[in-house]
């Protein structure tokens, strides 16, 4: 009888969860029905809900002191920046999926590679909604590679590209006359200077994404098979270089590897406070706006790895399938990807990240005025950045390095 019991309560469960995405089904496609002055006029005087990961202050200065004024003047829209990792976010959505809850809390929020492939597979987001944006049709296109795949995954249209970083390391100019420009060289100057480097553990992208350099390195730099599908064949090939490089370093990192920075932010103010000489992160004009706001010493400078080079990453905004305001995350998603906004955003006083909108296709004032940006001494030529630039690889990767590193590296 209690397994009758049960097994009825799963049926009901699911009837209902079923009902509740036929709900959210016919919701979206009214919504992605409207014509966008309909979809704009919607959206005014309403408040739309960012979730967004906020461990940088260059980036949390762009949303609160430049965006959030500008869509309140232009569209009486009032931004809430909600800061919160993304893996929280994720699960509260799929705890509210679960739940049958159609109407949440989240408008937008910002997700690429793995946290992507895992919401598309759970039928978190809203739907296909990138072609509706007039900013995306005119300036980026559904043709444009990083809005087709997101690093292995087809978008489809459910996420809309919001920038380009490319990952550098950051140094203390004061302390460092001549950074390295390789792997090897890196691993000598860390045995030489005990203490003065370490890297995020792998759970947070800036630690993971180090590791991949080692993976690119021991995989003879076959970005082309590294970007597709994970090739177990590959990972057996690099697995020695990996984990035998990051075993070489481990006692003369700081606290000789018996703990890493849980987050990048921790890992900067570790550099911030001269405890170690270097940090590291997925932007390469980032540092400008820490050393004006008196964070990062003034003789910071970037350097990034010539061999094996440098992995690059597209970044995404999204609508989850339970917004409670779709209108208006169409409208602050269309009006962060215009030419006004993604220009400031390459400001390094702001955040001073690349933007992801065809230069072709800007017109000559915008061209001009993206020339004329002054992005700091700290930042390198962007001649450097696109020389030594990698794409990123698939996401079962980043999966692979948070499985087995603890078992390789902090376990040994």
């Amino acid at each position: 009888m209690k397994l009758k019991s049960l097994l009825l309560i799963g049926m009901l469960f699911l009837i209902v969860g079923c009902g509740n995405d036929n709900v959210n089904k016919v919701e979206n496609k009214d919504v992605l029905s409207k014509k966008w002055d309909e979809i704009e006029s919607s959206a005014k005087g309403t408040k739309v809900n960012l979730f967004m990961w906020g461990g940088d202050e260059g980036i949390n200065q762009y949303i609160d002191e430049w965006a959030t004024p500008r869509l309140q003047e232009e569209y009486n829209i009032t931004l809430n920046r909600q800061p919160m990792n993304t893996e929280e976010f994720m699960q509260k959505l799929l705890t509210e999926k679960k739940a049958g809850k159609n109407k949440g809390t989240i408008d937008v929020i910002w997700i690429n590679g793995a946290n992507f492939k895992n919401a598309k597979n759970g039928d978190l987001l809203f739907g296909s909604f990138t072609n509706k944006l007039p900013n995306f049709n005119e300036y980026i296109s559904s043709t444009d590679q990083n809005a087709k795949f997101d690093q292995g995954t087809k978008i489809e249209g459910l996420e809309a590209p919001w920038g380009n970083v490319q990952f550098v390391f950051n140094y203390d100019s004061s302390k460092i006359d001549s950074p390295p420009k390789t792997l090897d060289e890196l691993k000598q100057w860390i045995i030489d200077h005990p203490g003065k480097f370490t890297y995020p553990n792998v759970s947070d992208f800036t630690g993971n994404t180090f590791v991949k350099h080692l993976l690119v390195a021991g995989a003879g730099g076959n970005t082309d098979i590294l970007a597709k599908e994970v090739d177990q064949d590959l990972l057996k090939k690099s697995e020695d270089y990996i984990w035998g490089y990051l075993s070489d370093i481990k006692g003369s990192l700081w606290r000789r590897g018996e703990t890493y920075p849980e987050s990048l932010t921790k890992l900067d103010t570790l550099y911030s406070q001269g405890e170690v000489w270097m940090t590291m992160g997925f932007n390469s004009a980032r540092a400008e706006s820490l050393i004006a706001n008196g964070i990062f010493p003034e003789s910071t400078k970037s350097f990034i790895l010539e061999q094996p080079g440098s992995i690059s990453n597209t970044h995404y905004l999204s609508i989850p399938f339970n917004s409670p305001n779709p209108e208006g995350a169409m409208t602050v998603i269309n009006f962060l990807e215009s030419p006004e906004a993604q220009i400031a955003k390459m400001d390094p006083d702001m955040w001073g990240e690349g933007t992801v909108l065809n230069f072709d296709k800007l017109s000559e004032d915008n061209q001009k005025k993206i020339k004329s940006l002054d992005r700091g001494e700290s930042v390198l030529s962007p001649e450097i950045l696109n020389q030594y630039k990698l794409p990123d690889l698939d996401t079962g990767y980043t999966e692979w390095i948070n499985n087995e590193w603890a078992n390789r590296v902090i376990e040994k």
